[in-house]
């Protein structure tokens, strides 16, 4: 288990002085500079998590009807991105492929652009793309304005990549990281909702920096 900011300041709202954790959780640093500016306790409890299927908790729960979730792959992610469209599906969102539609060799800059245009346009809310390392089409997908593209190897790369960077497009490697765990990278990215706070000002800053160059 993951305990992140959102989980500390779910307590802080709640009035809570100690917030229970299972022995393996993992807690950020951010969570835990938190806790102690606000004067909340961390208390390990004996159960111990084994599997991280578990809801997500965040400060505020993210719908996913209505809202329509763009995948791409090369044709080295082929097979995942068929895996992870599913399971899209099984949570609610709407779903549009962009391509490839086989494993025959193709090139990723073109799907990558495809889903970040789709991002960018508002035809999707959100856009997933895999590739073999999932880089180059983070690199191709953020040179598209609007779009903020995250290369996630874990969940708690995801969980960042959403609460502190506020990304509409993630990037997956096929051949990096292994398909059940993209699975949990991908409903962790989805679930996951802005925390705003200190951390909109650094994503206004980021996109001035687009802006700069948008002339």
């Amino acid at each position: 288990m993951l305990i992140t900011e959102s989980v500390v300041q779910d307590a802080i709202a709640k009035g809570k002085k100690t917030l229970d954790v299972p022995r393996n959780a993992i807690i950020t640093p951010l969570a835990n500079e938190l806790a102690v500016s606000k004067g909340i306790r961390f208390v390990q409890t004996e159960s111990q998590v084994i599997s991280s299927s578990a809801p997500v908790k965040t400060a505020e729960n993210i719908s996913a009807k209505g809202k329509t979730v763009a995948f791409g792959s090369d044709h080295g992610g082929f097979q995942l991105k068929e895996q992870l469209k599913k399971l899209a599906e099984s949570l609610g969102y709407t779903v549009i492929d962009l391509g490839t539609k086989d494993e025959n060799p193709c090139d990723y800059p073109d799907f990558a652009y495809a889903v970040a245009r789709a991002v960018a346009s508002g035809e999707a809310w959100r856009g997933v793309m895999i590739d073999g390392a999932g880089i180059g089409s983070c690199v191709v997908a953020n040179k598209v304005p609007g779009v903020k593209a995250a290369c996630c190897h874990n969940e708690f790369v995801a969980r960042n990549a959403r609460e502190h960077n506020d990304t509409n497009l993630l990037t997956l490697g096929s051949r990096v990281t292994g398909s059940e765990v993209c699975k949990e990278i991908l409903r962790v990215w989805l679930e996951t909702p802005f925390a705003g706070g200190r951390h909109k000002q650094r994503v206004d800053k980021i996109d001035e920096v687009e802006k700069r160059f948008l002339k």
